[in-house]
């Protein structure tokens, strides 16, 4: 029986070094690459993404809630400035008449919550409303809004588990005056939990997600409020404990991704409370922020094997479609060696159809990485020096600072601006300024290191990138920027003149927090900080 074309070619004998069984082998491998990385790929894309605007989402609501509780506190503080301009001093000396001043006023805009109170100069309470029992007569001396509206200025102070209602409160507190001396002081305590305090603070839970809040006042070094009530009025983390919150007291302000304390990850918002120093915090765990980069995995691979099934079929029809004229030329080849055909040339190794595509590509080929070698030098270097020009500065400046970010080193940047260019120009023409460039950047390149990048962003200006430094950046910045100014002491011998130049550097130093355009801005400032001196040098902005 005739045996098929298929079943010739893969024969046992031949099975093991079939091309079919290899380009299957290859197509599977690759497929089983790009599943896998895909599946990381993604995880990490969609992680990254998800980071980024869940962040922006728990800054948006930490923002809102700061505005709603900056605007609570004004309004407090409004108030109770006007009412202790408004009492009459004389009334100091009639209790109930002052109690009856208080009510008039508590019951017209009752924000204070556990009330109104008057403390004397001693630190005694001498009227209140609405009455608590066992406040007349206590004394307050020892609390830090007495003593700081005693000296003649609005406090809010620690908040705290008040004496007379047991419950926690913040106190605020306002200077009375007579004839300009401080006669008693005006005392307003709300209740943390009052309705309309700090409502949007106190919930647990906003939409789908279980975001948590905390009110915390770095001066006092005290949780004020939080939304897990266990956390009211409690001393904030010591410092070592948490990292993202060690970095809000010491001034941070913004979204970042850090750890809850229990090994797990959240996405933390930090937003000030403009009119207090206080700052809230937004927390939302990570478990809950990156869910959707869990079920993306778990459908990817679910849908990676079904489309591994399907694609086994249709690459191994396709295979035998797309090789089965090599498997002719073999079937032909056979039957010669057989004896059943007469000998014939057959094209071998280069000789061969195959051979003169394969040929025929390569040269393509090299002409194409030529051409594309070609394109990419001209897109990324500058025509007149060779130097690499603003984009391909762009794309390394990018690419020091991840390094930075990962390896916790720094960069500088120096900003180069060639001092009486202009006159050369104008006087001798612009093709010996030309040569001016070209030799300004010989002697800057004879400067810098190998790992580093000089480029030229336009007109007379160079940029020089120094990345992978330690905490002697500034050193190593003005050690190289001397260089520079030392390089341009010779003379520039252009068309039979020794023309004289000068540079003016502005030196940034940034790190993996820093930004390429700020870097840039900087650098550039600190340039013209130098230039408005009026002699050749350097200046140093750190980021």
């Amino acid at each position: 029986m005739r045996r098929s074309l298929f079943q010739l070619a893969l024969s046992p004998g031949k099975l093991r070094n079939s091309i079919i069984l290899r380009l299957l082998a290859l197509a599977f491998a690759i497929m089983l690459f790009g599943v896998l990385s895909r599946y990381y790929m993604l995880g990490n894309f969609l992680r990254e993404d998800l980071g980024r605007v869940t962040s922006e989402q728990q800054l948006a609501l930490a923002g809102y809630v700061a505005h709603d509780i900056d605007d609570k506190i004004h309004q407090r503080e409004a108030l109770l400035s006007r009412l202790a301009a408004a009492l009459p001093p004389e009334l100091l000396d009639q209790p109930d008449a002052l109690r009856a001043w208080l009510r008039e006023r508590y019951q017209y805009q009752p924000l204070f919550s556990i009330g109104l109170f008057v403390v004397r100069p001693d630190g005694r309470a001498i009227a209140d409303y609405p009455a608590v029992p066992h406040r007349m007569g206590m004394d307050y001396s020892d609390r830090d809004y007495i003593q700081q509206s005693l000296r003649g200025r609005f406090y809010i102070g620690r908040a705290l588990i008040g004496r007379a209602s047991g419950v926690p409160a913040l106190p605020m507190s306002a200077p009375i005056r007579a004839g300009g001396d401080v006669q008693a002081v005006l005392v307003g305590v709300t209740a943390i939990a009052a309705p309309g305090f700090l409502d949007l603070l106190l919930q647990s839970r906003i939409g789908d997600h279980r975001n948590s809040f905390q009110l915390v006042s770095p001066r006092d070094r005290q949780i004020i409020a939080a939304s897990q009530s266990e956390l009211t009025l409690q001393p904030v983390p010591a410092p070592g404990q948490d990292a993202l919150h060690d970095r809000a007291m010491a001034g941070f302000r913004g979204a970042a991704i850090g750890e809850d304390g229990q090994g797990g990850e959240e996405v933390r918002a930090i937003v000030p409370v403009p009119s207090t120093g206080w700052f809230v915090v937004a927390r939302l765990p990570g478990r809950e922020a990156f869910a959707t980069v869990s079920r993306v995995k778990r459908f990817t691979l679910r849908h990676a094997l079904l489309a591994f099934a399907v694609f086994s079929l249709l690459a191994s029809g396709g295979l035998y479609i797309v090789l089965r004229p090599l498997s002719l030329a073999a079937r032909h080849a056979d039957r010669m060696t057989r004896g059943e055909t007469p000998l014939e040339p057959m094209p071998v190794h280069s000789q061969d159809e195959v051979g003169y595509l394969i040929a025929a590509f390569n040269r393509l080929l090299r002409k194409l990485e030529e051409k594309q070698a070609e394109l990419a030098r001209i897109a990324h270097h500058d025509a007149l020096t060779g130097l690499p020009n603003r984009l391909l500065l762009s794309d390394r400046l990018h690419v020091a600072l991840a390094q930075c970010q990962r390896r916790g080193t720094r960069l500088a940047l120096l900003f180069m601006d060639l001092d009486s260019f202009k006159l050369i120009n104008d006087t001798l023409g612009h093709k010996a300024g030309d040569k001016v460039l070209w030799q300004a950047a010989q002697r800057l390149t004879a400067i810098v290191r190998q790992t580093d990048t000089l480029a030229r962003i336009g007109g007379d200006e160079f940029v020089l990138l120094i990345g992978d430094l330690d905490d002697s950046a500034e050193e190593v910045a003005r050690t190289v920027a001397q260089k520079c100014l030392e390089a341009f002491n010779a003379p520039f011998p252009i068309s039979g003149h020794d023309c004289q130049l000068g540079v003016s550097i502005g030196i940034a130093i940034g790190d993996g927090l820093s930004s390429a355009d700020n870097l840039l801005q900087a650098a550039d400032q600190a340039m013209y900080q130098v230039k408005k001196s009026g002699c050749s040098g350097s200046a140093i902005i750190c980021l």
